[in-house]
């Protein structure tokens, strides 16, 4: 069983910075795709960023420019650096790996708030 813990959410002004780190129970080598999702109240889950297993990133248009993904193998932990926070950036925030092995297997951590005040 893969388990994600997420840390480093917290109230933060605006025009703020967070860093959210993703600790894996496993090698996070063995993912295929990392990535950070977000859930504002009375919104879907949305794509942040992803990273591949070859460190290629990916972000969503929103975020371009402000936010970074990164990771560190040795640490099984994948970060998620948040500048120049808005306050649409309040949400709370999910690791998500995936792997695929045959079938495709998706796990999820247990989420970080992120609040960012005017």
């Amino acid at each position: 069983q893969v388990q994600l813990v997420e840390s480093g959410g917290g109230l933060v002004q605006v025009g703020g910075s967070l860093r959210l780190s993703c600790g894996s129970s496993r090698s996070i080598f063995s993912f295929n795709v990392m990535g950070w999702y977000r859930q504002a109240p009375g919104k879907q889950r949305e794509l942040v960023a992803s990273i591949t297993s070859g460190g290629r990133p990916n972000y969503a248009d929103s975020v371009k420019g402000r936010f970074t993904i990164s990771r560190d193998n040795a640490k099984n932990t994948v970060y998620l650096q948040m500048n120049s926070l808005k306050p649409e950036d309040t949400a709370v925030y999910y690791c998500k790996a995936v792997l695929v092995a045959g079938a495709v297997r998706d796990y999820w951590g247990q989420g970080a708030q992120v609040t960012v005040s005017s």
